[in-house]
This record gives structure tokens, C-alpha cells and sequence, in this order.
């Protein structure tokens, strides 16, 4: 699968889970995807919430992977500078 078309179907899922994460005054925006891990950055209410890593894993890495099943990881970056 080219890259771009990659990085078109990792934002398609991005955009499933955004809603969930706007209600609560996050966001989440795609950094890049290099050997099959995607990184993102957790933004707005997402940064320092206590349940963060739990979102990441069952709603953002679930919703990616059901769209790229190639896809090994979801890495937040927001905690580094």
C-alpha cells in the first residue's frame, strides 16, 4: 500500500473517533506513520487526562487497525517535546 494512501485511511479513522474526543475537549491530529506504527498527539482536555492511554488503545488504536489491519501501534506524542 502506497503512503499516502495509507496516511488517507489512518485519517478516515481518525475522523470516526475525533467526535468522541470533541466532546470531551480533545482532539487528536496524525504526526506520521514510519514501519507500520502510526504517531499521533493527543491535544486539548486529551493531554494529562487520567484515562488517556485507555482512549489511545480501545478507541484510537481500535479504530485504525480496523481500517489498516497492517498496523502494529498507535504512539501519543503529546507528552514529548
Amino acid at each position: 500500500m502506497e503512503s499516502q494512501e495509507l496516511i488517507q485511511i489512518v485519517e478516515k479513522a481518525l475522523e470516526e473517533i475525533r467526535p468522541f474526543l470533541l466532546s470531551d475537549g480533545g482532539n487528536i491530529s496524525l504526526v506520521s506513520i514510519e514501519d507500520n506504527v502510526v504517531k499521533v498527539r493527543l491535544e486539548g482536555a486529551c493531554v494529562g487526562c487520567s484515562i488517556n492511554q485507555m482512549t489511545l488503545r480501545n478507541g484510537v488504536e481500535a479504530s485504525i487497525k480496523k481500517h489498516a489491519p497492517q498496523i502494529e501501534k498507535v504512539i501519543d506524542l503529546s507528552s514529548v517535546m
